[in-house]
């Protein structure tokens, strides 16, 4: 049971960091095509936007949380 739980768990974390890699993407090309009027405003809403989204990126206890509440799979707790 819990090589499967920590399977599907591991699973749901790379669903999870796809996910919100898909979303800085289009954030990053809406701010560069729509919103940028010069090739400098370009360079830095591209840099900038991945930066932030690097420093501001979710916890690893914010994504276990999320996981738990969508699909019900936890993380297993290793006893030594």
């Amino acid at each position: 049971m819990t090589d499967t739980q920590n399977q599907q768990y591991v699973y749901y974390t790379k669903v999870t960091w796809g996910i919100y890699t898909l979303i800085i993407i289009s954030i990053i090309i809406v701010l560069v095509l729509f919103i940028a009027q010069d090739n400098e405003e370009r360079l830095f809403y591209s840099l900038m936007t991945a930066a932030a989204s690097y420093v501001f990126r979710p916890t690893d206890r914010l994504i276990s949380k999320q996981i738990l509440r969508f699909t019900g799979v936890s993380q297993a707790v290793e006893k030594e």
